[in-house]
């Protein structure tokens, strides 16, 4: 495996019973990848990320993670990951600054020097920095998922494992654990987000992998997933003169109501100079790109409702 590679699997594949829950599933996370891994609920998300972990047995295939075996390399591997899955783990009775102080005592190679102000530092870069001394149990949904985030992140990991790490979280909350990601990840550490929300997987990825059925459908570079259609989509207060001239010009308008028509064009100040120069008014000008709701409905079957969808996306040609 090269150095630059996080987590890779080949061939992998789970049963449970007669049941395949994950089907010869190739991963290729990189290292530096704010990857997200979407699929539907029941899609093979989480068994996926347990087998990653060593918490569950694959039936067959390899596991990679930080260029080592997985689970045979686990007890070298697991101290340089942070991982949250099927929800935050805690005991219940204790407070969640009692939690981290637990959890760092019991991790390999903890060291006492320091722990307080670890602990302390974690729970400011969750947003649980003025927590009190409340049990767990009292927690809110939303500050348990914070708290199980503060575990992953003690041991300050090489890479981050979280499924569906902003449940429960109000919009607010999940901004801001976004905006923790990423600094995160602009700080060197890679982040592999397990989820079935398209909206927070469009916004915070680089790289997206997407699962049906326990299949892997779709994976690449999100860029290129939502790269230019190769239409434009032009506003104008005159509907009927912009489609006549395009049509004397050879413009192909694939779409168009009365106030908007999709114009397939290379180049968008071209067409805009081409209708002002007819005295032609232009309201909205913009370059039509594919949503990950797009991309996802084409590979999957039928596009499962269980997806939780954003709106269309379009991005301005400027």
């Amino acid at each position: 495996m090269s150095g630059d590679t996080a987590i890779r699997t080949q061939g992998l594949t789970k049963y449970f019973g007669r049941f395949e829950a994950v089907s010869d599933l190739s991963l290729d996370v990189r290292e530096g990848d704010v990857y997200g891994f979407l699929g539907a609920n029941g899609s093979g998300k989480t068994t996926t990320v347990r087998m990653l972990l060593g918490l569950v047995l694959a039936t067959s295939g390899e596991i990679e993670v930080l260029g080592r075996p997985m689970p045979r390399s686990g007890r070298e591997v697991l101290p340089h990951v942070g991982s949250m899955i099927e929800g935050p783990a805690a005991y219940a009775h204790l407070s969640g600054r009692a939690n981290l102080t637990l959890f760092d005592a019991m991790a390999p190679r903890s060291r006492r020097t320091g722990r307080k102000d670890r602990v302390e530092e974690t729970l400011d870069r969750v947003g649980l920095g003025g927590v009190d001394e409340r049990p767990v149990k009292n927690y809110s949904l939303g500050m348990r998922q914070r708290l199980g985030l503060a575990a992953a992140l003690l041991r300050r990991p090489r890479l981050l494992v979280l499924d569906e790490p902003t449940n429960g979280l109000d919009p607010q909350g999940i901004r801001d654990i976004r905006a923790l990601l990423l600094e995160l990840n602009a700080d060197g550490t890679t982040i592999f987000v397990s989820s079935h929300l398209l909206t927070e997987i469009e916004q915070l990825c680089t790289r997206v992998g997407v699962l049906d059925r326990g299949r892997m459908v779709v994976q690449e570079q999100l860029a290129v997933l939502r790269a230019p259609t190769g239409r434009i989509l032009l506003g104008t207060p005159e509907p009927g003169a912009a489609l006549a001239h395009l049509d004397r010009l050879g413009r192909s308008v694939e779409q168009h109501d009365d106030r908007r028509l999709a114009v397939r064009a290379p180049d968008a100040a071209q067409l805009n100079a081409e209708l002002v120069r007819a005295g032609i008014g232009v309201d909205e000008l913009s370059v039509e790109r594919r949503s990950l709701e797009d991309v996802v409905l084409a590979a999957t079957s039928g596009g499962n409702d269980t997806f939780a969808r954003p709106s269309r996306d379009v991005q301005d040609a400027s």
